[in-house]
């Protein structure tokens, strides 16, 4: 049937049903499934750059094209515009995957079983590569879909790269053996390698990686869904600082840590000290922690920046920083040319890499604001001493698409790597409150103005991926792609 499909063709489809394997559609199966077709175009081409590009436009344009939402809704840009950048902004990620197609056509081995492993490696290589070229947009990584599979026993060992290897080398798998279904030896060698794969994944989630340290900790998280259009204007300004007041010296009566969203606040510390330290003056009294999104500034620039509270310590300046939501690239000739260009907040520069973490009590906490809890290994180096993971956000950018909750998964995703229980708290959605193993104990409906109440358990200890982060899928992968070379 694919026979009679052309080689772009069956690359664009199998790029627009990629997204459905991941939330919030979780469909995982369709992961190795679009890997497995794109192997199978490439392996059947020599146009492998062309392949590899219609791939990773239905890739980029079916995944990400909610950024269509972030220009034209809330940076006020005409459809017309909106939609040539985000065609733009699709179209050269997808790029990539031409540049990943035409290095596998130069570097693949003859050999089918190499072939398929070589693909796998090619494929975490430029996951990798996307995760840090032009600061980085490490997202819609095939290892994400193995959350709610049952490959997850396997995400602590080998974190989210080595999950995408694994997903897409049964994918290629698979593929090898249906190009010749009645050659038994593939299926039964296919079988070989993906029973055992499937059942040590398995087992694995029974293994409590990290253990129980001290009590449980209260916790009340607040989503006060305030529209974009409000936050900043000054008619609004006192209803919202009051309403932070209120509600969080309430909360502390019976909760020991409280949290609200990135940027909470409607301006920079330094000119809300007024409202700041009574709150944390009476939390303090009542021994409760409010960690809070504030932006911040000094002698050394402006910053998107988080803050603890009352019986809490600590200040945490983001370090990955969004292009032109807050800060803006070639900012001397785009500044002011369209409404897109010229956000509020939009001018934060990045922190310092090494920060202390965050104290609720005597619990260090580690923070990540928003789009850093994306990155996995940048949460693993942050995370090495923390006993809970924290993750603020507004997520009202990317409207009502799969953008939040492909955010959501990837959450969780960490701290199903590290073995540490998290706290996410969003304007408008998805807050919650999630386990060691990746489970949602609590969370609040989007779009609405809500509180969520529950426990977390702190921990301690490491997993093996917290212990070496993913430079040995990063090596497994170079090595296997190279020594593929030479097998016919």
């Amino acid at each position: 049937m694919l026979d009679r499909v052309p080689n772009w063709g069956t690359a664009l489809l199998a790029g627009v049903i990629f997204p459905l394997g991941l939330a919030p559609f979780d469909v995982w199966p369709l992961i190795p499934l679009s890997a497995g077709l794109l192997y199978t175009a490439l392996n059947r081409t020599q146009r492998a750059g062309g392949t590899g590009f219609a791939y990773g436009a239905g890739f980029f344009g079916a995944g990400v094209s909610w950024v269509f939402v972030s220009i034209h809704v809330y940076g006020n840009t005409p459809v017309w515009l909106a939609a040539a950048l985000t065609t733009v902004f699709c179209g050269g990620l997808a790029l990539l995957f031409a540049a990943q197609g035409i290095a596998f056509a130069r570097l693949a081995s003859r050999h089918p079983a190499w072939r398929a492993v070589q693909f796998a490696s090619l494929w975490v290589l430029f996951e990798w590569l996307r995760s840090w070229l032009l600061t980085g947009f490490p997202w819609l990584y095939a290892g994400y879909g193995a959350l709610d599979s049952p490959l997850a026993g396997w995400i602590p060992v080998v974190g989210v790269y080595g999950a995408s290897w694994f997903l897409v080398a049964i994918g290629c798998l698979v593929a090898n053996a249906l190009s010749q279904p009645r050659d038994t030896g593939r299926w039964a060698g296919t079988a070989a390698l993906v029973g055992p794969l499937v059942i040590a994944g398995l087992l694995l989630q029974r293994t409590e990686w990290t253990v129980p340290e001290g009590e449980t900790v209260t916790v009340a998280v607040v989503q006060p869904n305030v529209p974009l259009k409000e936050k900043w204007d000054p008619r609004y300004r006192n209803g919202i600082l009051s309403d932070f007041g209120t509600r969080s010296t309430a909360l502390a009566q019976d909760h020991d840590l409280v949290v609200w969203p990135e940027s909470a606040l409607p301006g920079y510390r330094d000119r809300l000290l007024d409202v700041i330290k009574p709150v944390g003056q009476q939390l303090a009294l009542l021994d409760s922690t409010l960690i809070t999104g504030i932006p911040t500034r000094d002698i050394t620039g402006r910053y998107n920046s988080i803050i603890a509270l009352g019986a809490g310590l600590g200040t945490y300046h983001k370090q990955k920083l969004v292009p032109f939501g807050e800060y803006l690239p070639l900012e001397r000739w785009l500044r002011g040319v369209i409404a897109f260009f010229d956000l509020p907040m939009s001018q934060f520069v990045a922190g310092k890499t090494e920060q202390r973490p965050l104290f609720a009590g005597n619990l260090p906490v580690a923070p990540f604001i928003c789009y850093e809890i994306v990155y996995p290994d940048f949460v693993q180096r942050h995370a090495r001493d923390a006993a809970l993971l924290v993750t603020i956000s507004n997520d009202t950018w990317f409207g009502q698409s799969a953008g939040p909750w492909q955010h959501f998964q990837m959450a969780r995703y960490r701290a199903v790597e590290l073995g540490l229980d998290l706290i996410r708290s969003t304007n408008d959605g998805v807050s919650a409150l999630i386990t060691a193993e990746g489970a949602v104990t609590i969370t609040a409906s989007q779009f609405t103005e809500a509180v969520i109440s529950g426990t977390v358990q702190p921990r301690s200890g490491h997993t093996p991926f917290a212990a070496t982060g993913s430079l040995p899928i990063w090596v497994f992968a170079l090595i296997t792609l190279v020594l593929g070379r030479d097998r016919a």
